[in-house]
């Protein structure tokens, strides 16, 4: 991963000489068919040197054309497109950090009217400046020593430094799950949440394979017991004074899914290194809660384990007890994230939160209903208008998507309070996941807490070329949307 450490910023009223170290990113807008260039602090003579139409230049939000500038100098032309919203800047930065890594010193000379554009350009930009390349013989070198942004609008230097902390939690996210099942396990990820949590107000404790059975968390030990390596739960607090709103995390985990005896094919196992996106973002969102100080009461549930077939796995049919007393029938051992959040949702309610947010990359339906780029919110209406409201404040997508109670009853068991899944009904499969969960998180509708589940199936991993500050790979999705959900409740 890159070093944000290392990435000098500062933020200029107008552009500094050029070098041959430095690449200038200049907007492109339209302006009736044709596109032109927007204002800028560049040598005006030439910027009027450039042929915006023989090069086949676009204004279209995010494209770029690339040009010789002076003393030996880059110039990426960059298409503003709308710009309607702080997104589209966010989208603009994290193009620029793409494009100009092999870059010293990038200035970005775009139009800015606020303080509100510049941040998220900022943010964009180190959203972008990312590229995971831990298992490279031969990394390729990333030149990247210094930013600059042109603006009037300068930010707070708090504000600047907020953003670095943020993106700091969202590459550390993306770290993780970029990493192999054969170097992150429980009993690693584990080890990762003690290294993020040390010097801060956090308190960690953790439950091993006796500890889980003996606590009644019989769902993740069944999920876990297949594998030789045992599974874990987590948990991270952080209990500030004076915080009057209390916030719980709840995470799969699950370092690596064959689809346990229920074994997927072998296509489908490619990428499941990511099913335990939603542990390492809640994981990642609580150590940024605690590193900005947030007035919030927070927890963080890691529900962790490794979905293998073995002689000791769990079988279809066999019967689980999850720590809320409840007991499932496990018809399909590949619906094993339900069963580890279950446990989860469980431990997080007695604890009374406010609020209950669980993260998981939980049903291959969501990728069919929402596509790639957008999460899957479900719960109570309370929780679900935080968090669509946090998630439009930092630019992730979320589609709300119901709950509807005729599918309740697909889940009924002869045998069991519940089953994990209905076999051969392929219908509502994101919905039927998030109804599952709700029966974990508190009967008593008074003391309840407010509840949603994000499904994040489709957008955890791009499988697809980079694109905005999005790259290849892990996209350290809703580690910004839980941490600016914490401001809210906060504020």
């Amino acid at each position: 991963m890159v070093n944000m450490t290392k990435l000098k910023h500062a933020i200029s009223e107008t552009s500094p000489a050029a070098t041959k170290a430095t690449a200038y990113v200049i907007g492109v807008k339209a302006d009736g068919a044709k596109s032109a260039l927007a204002h800028s602090s560049l040598d005006a003579k030439f910027l009027a040197s450039i042929n915006l139409e023989s090069l086949g230049v676009s204004s279209a939000l995010g494209k770029t054309t690339k040009v010789s500038g002076q003393s030996s100098s880059v110039v990426l032309l960059i298409g503003l497109g709308p710009a309607k919203d702080l997104d589209s800047f966010r989208f603009i930065g994290g193009v620029a950090a793409r494009e100009l890594g092999a870059a010293e010193h990038v200035v970005i000379d775009v139009p800015l009217k606020s303080a509100a554009e510049t941040l998220a350009v900022f943010e964009g930009f180190l959203l972008g400046n990312y590229d995971f390349q831990n298992y490279k013989s031969k990394p390729v070198k990333r030149h990247l020593a210094k930013l600059t942004i042109v603006s009037k609008s300068k930010p707070k230097p708090e504000e600047l430094s907020e953003i670095e902390t943020v993106v700091s939690a969202v590459h550390a996210c993306r770290d993780l799950v970029n990493q192999p099942a054969n170097d992150l396990y429980p009993e690693v990820m584990t080890q990762h949440a003690k290294k993020a949590s040390k010097n801060l107000p956090i308190k960690i404790k953790v439950w091993e394979e006796k500890d889980l059975v003996a606590a009644g968390l019989g769902g993740i030990h069944a999920v876990g017991k297949g594998s030789s390596r045992p599974p874990r739960l987590v948990k991270l607090e952080y209990k500030p004074a004076g915080a009057k709103v209390s916030l719980a995390l709840v995470g799969k985990g699950i370092t690596f899914d064959t689809g346990g005896l229920s074994l997927k094919p072998a296509e489908s196992m490619v990428g499941m290194k990511y099913d335990m996106t939603g542990a390492a973002a809640v994981m990642q969102a609580l150590v940024a809660i605690a590193t900005l100080g947030i007035k919030v009461k927070a927890t963080a549930w890691l529900c962790l384990a490794e979905n293998m077939p073995s002689g000791s796995a769990t079988r279809p049919n066999d019967i689980i007890k999850i720590r809320n007393g409840k007991t499932v029938e496990v018809l399909n051992t590949d619906a094993e994230g339900r069963l580890v959040l279950a446990d989860g949702l469980s431990m997080a309610v007695e604890e009374s939160p406010d609020y209950l947010i669980d993260v998981a990359t939980l049903t291959g339906a969501a990728t069919i209903a929402l596509g790639n780029r957008y999460a899957g919110l479900m719960g109570d209406e309370a929780a679900v208008e935080k968090v669509e409201k946090a998630s439009d404040s930092v630019g992730e997508l979320v589609w709300h998507m119901p709950l509807p109670e005729e599918l309740r009853p697909l889940l009924d068991s002869d045998i069991a309070d519940i089953a994990n899944v209905k076999i051969g009904n392929r219908a509502g499969g994101m919905l039927i996941g998030g109804l599952f969960l709700r029966e974990f998180v508190g009967a008593d509708q008074a003391k309840k807490p407010a509840w949603a589940h994000l499904d994040i199936a489709g957008p955890a991993n791009n499988d697809s070329a980079a694109y905005g500050h999005t790259p290849k790979g892990a996209t350290g999705v809703t580690v910004r949307t839980l941490i600016q959900l914490a401001r809210d409740l906060a504020n």
